[in-house]
């Protein structure tokens, strides 16, 4: 048996949303739960040990996490897909994609490419929207509330949208005007700080390498304070001091709170790094779960999904 988890109350006949969640290994006697399928009894034992981030999942892809102190109850879902499809042409790149996602969870979301990766996130980010299924990012609907919705999420893409004639301080000025934010030199080179940039503002970003292009972004995703961030493959470009870069703003939202969801193939290092996995192949989700426990991809050292699948 595959595991996965479920949840059992202090009565194992009777699930409860304040149960506690335990991981199913193997088929054992003992506690019953009946919450995976209707009519489906499944044999558990409880897990003495918390999964890293204290967060839950459910058979059906959902994911509750839980801070020190607080019980599920209390925790606000922030991202919500339902029956989430969309189509380019005569190609569905996704169809039934359904999950829950709590405040506060650090999510990587893999597969090969083309399996929907880069699509799910832009959706969750409103920049396209889905033709069938629903989405709420904080309990805002994504298609009522759009503008709501979009100062409260920010969203690492594939492009920068960076202005290449201008500094990399003017890049971030004109973003910070733009969001209301203090666009003063001393916090922004703060912001340059924070990337390993700082002795680069004043230098035009048409000058900038690739990898430091990825970083000036990463500044300008951070200056916005969302709630909830969206980083598509943030370890493009980037050389190995880079990596590490981004594995410390990764714990450091963490720490402040801020929900993450995290497209990439490098599954080894969101497994370290995560709390929870999605798995996305040809546009459906394949796994929904702990990170640790995620399939092993293709090639041999795990490193990632093989490229051109």
């Amino acid at each position: 048996m595959n595991p996965f988890r479920v949840s059992i109350g202090d009565n194992p006949d009777v699930c409860a949303e304040s149960c506690a969640w335990i991981e199913i290994k193997e088929a054992l006697s003992g506690a019953i739960c009946q919450c995976a399928q209707p009519g489906m009894a499944i044999e558990a034992r409880r897990v003495v040990e918390r999964v890293p981030g204290d967060v839950d999942a459910r058979p059906d892809g959902s994911m509750h996490a839980r801070r020190p102190g607080s019980s599920s109850m209390s925790r606000m879902i922030a991202v919500a897909a339902s029956g989430v499809c969309r189509r380019y042409g005569r190609r569905w790149a996704l169809t039934d994609v359904t999950f829950e996602v709590p405040e506060g969870a650090l999510v990587m979301v893999t597969g090969r490419n083309g399996s929907g990766k880069s699509t799910l996130l832009r959706i969750l980010a409103t920049a396209i929207r889905a033709d069938r299924g629903t989405v709420r990012i904080l309990d805002l609907d994504v298609r009522e509330d759009r503008d709501s919705v979009r100062r409260k999420v920010a969203l690492l893409g594939h492009r920068t949208h960076l202005y290449e004639p201008l500094t990399a301080l003017e890049n971030l000025a004109a973003r910070a005007r733009f969001l209301g934010a203090d666009p003063r030199r001393g916090p922004l080179l703060s912001r340059l700080e924070e990337v390993g940039l700082a002795d680069r503002g004043d230098d035009p970003v048409q000058a900038f390498s690739a990898g430091m292009r990825q970083r000036l972004a990463l500044a300008s995703v951070l200056q916005q304070q969302a709630r909830v961030v969206l980083l598509d493959e943030p370890y493009g470009h980037l050389d190995p001091p880079g990596f590490l870069l981004v594995d410390g703003l990764l714990q450091r939202l963490r720490r402040e709170g801020t929900t993450v969801l995290m497209a990439t193939h490098l599954v080894n290092r969101g497994r370290n790094l995560c709390d929870r996995g999605l798995v996305l192949e040809a546009g459906r989700l394949a796994y929904a779960g702990t990170a640790a426990q995620m399939p092993q991809p293709l090639g041999a050292d795990g490193a990632g999904f093989a490229e051109g699948a």
